[in-house]
């Protein structure tokens, strides 16, 4: 599997819309919109407000993610920022700041894998391309709050990511919160 990974961008707009199905918004119609408001305006807004509201940061450039490719099908997301522009894992109890600058501590904090590429190794190669997209942009770490469990996961549950995953990738511990939620950093 020969995978590229690019960053999201207004020209790539419509490859993030194809991979994430124009009704569905791929996690239960979040648009990647879950971390990027309060738990009462994520409710209160409809699954088209959510699309228009992520695609407006998007034109605006702000950095949102990365999306891998199979030659020109986009077949997996990676959602990665700056930490300040998730207010939602600004305040979380397991996933808050451990006195870093907002500006240069980024965020993984969202997968989506096309269903015919899940079990591939992509997660690890969507890890690799956002450090290196959040490195490119002024980052000087890395962050992730995944989840760390042997147990079967049930629907949507990984969509935060695995913390083997992230271990193999050169994330370490940094705190740990909640059982099955550590954060992890990499320095870049």
């Amino acid at each position: 599997m020969t995978i590229s990974v690019r960053p999201l961008t207004e020209g790539r707009w419509d490859d993030l819309v194809d991979l994430f199905g124009p009704e569905r918004g791929a996690h239960g119609g979040c648009w990647c919109m879950w971390w990027r408001m309060t738990g009462s305006e994520f409710e209160a807004a409809s699954r088209e407000q959510r699309k228009a509201g992520f695609h407006a940061m998007v034109k605006d450039g702000e950095p949102t993610g990365i999306l891998a490719y199979e030659g020109k099908r986009p077949v997996g997301w990676c959602a990665v920022g700056p930490r300040h522009s998730l207010p939602k894992l600004m305040r979380s109890r397991i996933a808050k700041p451990v006195n870093d600058d907002p500006a240069t501590t980024w965020m993984i904090n969202c997968f989506f894998i096309d269903r015919a590429f899940r079990g591939r190794g992509l997660t690890r190669q969507l890890i690799d391309g956002a450090s290196d997209f959040a490195r490119d942009n002024g980052a000087k770490v890395v962050e992730a709050c995944p989840l760390d469990t042997t147990r079967k996961l049930i629907w949507g549950e990984g969509f935060i990511g695995l913390a083997h995953t992230f271990r193999a990738a050169g994330f370490e511990e940094i705190a740990r919160r909640s059982p099955t939620r550590p954060l992890m950093r990499k320095v870049l």
